[in-house]
Parts: structure tokens; sequence; C-alpha cells
């Protein structure tokens, strides 16, 4: 079956990094578009960044571009975030979710739009 996999997520200070990772099976990886959500409670799912098939095109969310980077190996079934400059503001559950197409715009901001979903890893930055 499906199955997204979220690892790398934990506790880290303002300033600091980290490094997620989304492991993907029962599904044609390179054949998706993979993105990235967060929420906090009480909010809606956040859009934070998505890239295309080959990793050739992302898009981001104004709030995590410059500091945030997604890429993907498609040999491995892996896709990465790799979070820079943390802020406190970034604390949420990320997840990582699939889907067959790729907008380059808003379009790939919209949760609905993605099939397949991790169940997320706890990101906290403290002040």
């Amino acid at each position: 079956q499906v199955q997204l996999v979220e690892s790398g997520g934990g506790l880290v200070q303002a300033g600091g990094s980290l490094r997620l990772s989304c492991k993907s099976s029962g599904y044609t990886f390179s054949s998706y578009v993979m993105g990235w959500f967060r929420q906090t409670p009480g909010k809606e799912r956040e859009f934070v960044a998505a890239i295309n098939w080959s990793g050739s095109r992302t898009n981001y969310a104004d709030s995590v571009k410059g500091r945030f980077t997604i890429s993907r190996d498609n040999a491995q079934s892996t896709m990465y975030l790799q979070m820079n400059s943390l802020r406190p503001e970034d604390t949420a559950v990320y997840y990582c979710a699939a889907k067959t197409v790729y907008y380059g715009s808003s379009g790939d901001s919209y949760a609905n739009s993605y099939d397949y979903w991790g169940q997320g890893t706890q990101v906290a930055v403290s002040s």
C-alpha cells in the first residue's frame, strides 16, 4: 500500500537548521509531484513547498522562501526539506504529500489537490 513516512523533526533553537525526509513506497515516486505542508493546532494546513517530478522546478510559500530548500532523490523515493534560519513561527507538524499535477504557482498550495499524505513529524523552534 501507499506509504509516506516523514522523519527528521525535533527541537531546535531559533536560527538553527533541520532536514526533514519523506520516504515513499507503494507508488511510482518519480511520477508524482511532492509537497510539504505544515499545521499548528487550530489552524488549517499551510503550504510550504512543492517540487515537480524531476526536481527541476520548485515552488515555495513566501514565508519560507530563501530559508527552506525542497529536493528529491527519485532513486531513493525520498523527498527532503532543508530548513535553515528557523524561527519560532516555523513550529508545526510538517507533512509530506504527493499528487500528479504540478502548477508551479498557487495551484500547488491547495491541500485537497494532493492524493497521498504522510503522518507528520513535529518541528519545534525555541526562541
